[in-house]
């Protein structure tokens, strides 16, 4: 019974993250490089989780709905929050609200589509929304370095990108061997420490990756749409040369 508790205490220590996330960016707190760096390890624990529960073969229908509404709050409320709270309020309070609150819906939309849609194997379907959510929360972090124009259209098309269907390469399949569970705790204890005493210098060091990965998605969509693109030119350009021939000999 407890081993199949286990990765839902990794879940769970997801969701506490995230609502401390959000409580950091109270105005009485004020500290949006600390809430990023929860986001962080909330992201750590919900890579976690599902390879724990992989590794003791401990899956169940209560675990992934747990994850699911633990992301809602960890990766889609509180990077919300964090952007409003150092950025979004210098705007109307009318896109300020409707901006902030479309990555959070944006984001469940996703999470209830992934529930009930079988995906690619070794894709997913729309950027993910730990993905997304801790590209929001460490961009934050440069609010001070980059226009408000931006961040509003880089959270607009994070939002759309969880609800999109672009394919994103799966790395949560990539398991844990059970005899080496224990370095987890370790793991984890390290980068907690770490996040602690360096939260602004490591979040922002993390955002380069995680925007590479929904650049990557963006990147391999095109590529995708261009041979087709390609083909239709050849058979446009083929038939004016057979046109051509055709017309002189009229």
């Amino acid at each position: 019974m407890i081993t199949k508790s286990i990765p839902s205490l990794f879940t769970v220590a997801n969701l506490f993250l995230g609502i401390i996330a959000v409580i950091l960016v109270f105005p009485d707190n004020a500290k949006p490089e600390l809430a990023a760096m929860m986001v962080i390890i909330a992201m750590l624990m919900d890579g976690v989780d599902g390879r724990v529960a992989r590794a003791l073969n401990a899956q169940s229908e209560f675990g992934k709905e747990l994850d699911s509404l633990s992301d809602v709050i960890s990766f889609g409320v509180a990077p919300a929050f964090i952007m409003y709270s150092v950025a979004f309020q210098e705007l109307n309070s009318a896109a300020a609200w409707i901006i902030t609150a479309l990555f959070p819906i944006c984001g469940a939309l996703r999470l209830a589509r992934f529930n009930v849609v079988s995906g690619m194997p070794g894709y997913f379907i729309g950027l993910p929304i730990p993905a997304a959510g801790g590209v929001l929360a460490t961009l934050a972090l440069f609010h001070k370095d980059i226009a408000l124009s931006v961040l509003m259209a880089s959270t607009l098309v994070l939002s759309c990108l969880m609800v999109s269907t672009i394919r994103y390469p799966n790395f949560k399949k990539l398991g844990i061997p059970k005899n080496a569970i224990w370095v987890v705790p370790i793991i984890v204890v390290v980068v907690v420490a770490l996040g602690i005493l360096f939260p602004h210098h490591l979040s922002k060091i993390i955002f380069v990756p995680l925007v590479l990965y929904a650049l990557y998605g963006l990147k391999k969509n095109v590529d995708r749409r261009l041979p087709n693109r390609k083909r239709k030119r050849r058979l446009e350009n083929q038939l004016q040369e057979e046109a051509v021939p055709g017309e002189h000999s009229a």
